[in-house]
């Protein structure tokens, strides 16, 4: 069986966590457009599943949780009537949770804006978190009941609003932001910090975000054609994140601030988290399955 060696698979890592789209990497790395897209898939399940089983009991005093938009097949106004309402065509939201303090991306998920999703996510970062800690949200509606479900009023919980001014024109709307006009804090348990009650750290994730991975950016044809390269591409985008690459404000990793390892990650090493393969009698298959059985921070 043929297998690129470690240098090229780092450099194809390396061009897609910097914001390449999938056939510029294979224009630049002189591969298939399916050596790429077999490569993603194989380099996010294994980060999926590092960071998963990784990424506990976690010392985090702050967080910050935000959700931000893509798109999977087509906009949701061009989605056929027989595919409404199915996750993969049209609007796809990932639920982020930030520790404000290290930075570390402590929770994701991909799916839809609603209750269960909301539940997944709170549930999950909950599950990653060692002590009582402060939450701050923007106002959905839906995490009210989920944080309380996943953390039984044990928490410092406060809510921002942003307040912002009529819509522009439906000629503009496209390109022009709403007026900024403010915001609103308010408690919905514990004793919140009113210093800390902020999501400005998540929310610069969301840029990030859109500049790191070209699904994410907006007014292109990069954008994801199924929600599991969407997935694939999040979780390696957030290892990257996590374990590669130095903070400008904390000189360190997120994941060397939070404790979670001692040192750099190099492309390589991110690299070698994808299993060899065996050749067998039957030909070749992985040492280890890459499903995870259990919930998934990507699900």
């Amino acid at each position: 069986m043929n297998r690129l060696p470690i240098e090229k698979r780092a450099q194809m890592i390396n061009l897609l966590v910097e914001g390449m789209s999938m056939r510029a990497v294979s224009r630049i790395a002189d591969v298939s457009i399916n050596t790429v897209t077999k490569l993603l898939k194989e380099a996010g399940a294994a980060c999926s599943e590092y960071q998963h089983r990784t990424l506990r009991d976690l010392p985090c005093k702050r967080v910050q949780c935000d959700e931000i938009w893509a798109f999977c097949y087509a906009k949701e106004k061009n989605v056929a009537p027989e595919n409404k309402g199915i996750l993969g065509f049209g609007d796809v939201y990932t639920w982020t949770g930030m520790d404000a303090d290290t930075k570390l991306m402590v929770s994701y998920i991909v799916g839809k804006r609603d209750a269960d999703y909301a539940e997944a996510f709170i549930d999950d970062l909950a599950s990653r978190l060692s002590s009582r800690v402060q939450l701050t949200t923007d106002g959905h509606k839906l995490y009210l009941a989920a944080v309380e479900q996943s953390f039984h009023g044990a928490i410092d919980y406060a809510i921002l609003n942003k307040l912002y001014g009529e819509a522009p024109k439906e000629d503009r709307r496209r390109y022009s932001l709403t007026e900024y006009k403010g915001f609103t804090k308010g408690v919905v348990s514990g004793n919140p910090d009113p210093k800390h009650i902020s999501t400005s750290y998540v929310e610069r994730q969301n840029l990030t975000m859109r500049m790191g991975m070209r699904r994410f950016t907006r007014l292109t044809n990069g954008f994801s054609k199924k929600v599991e390269n969407l997935e694939h591409a999040v979780s390696l985008h957030f290892m990257h994140y996590n374990f590669c690459r130095i903070h400008k404000s904390l000189r360190v990793t997120p994941a060397m601030a939070a404790g979670v390892t001692d040192h750099v990650w190099s492309i390589e090493e991110l690299a070698r988290l994808i299993p060899e393969p065996v050749v067998g009698k039957r030909g070749p298959y992985k040492k280890q399955a890459q499903a995870d059985t259990t919930a998934e921070i990507s699900n």
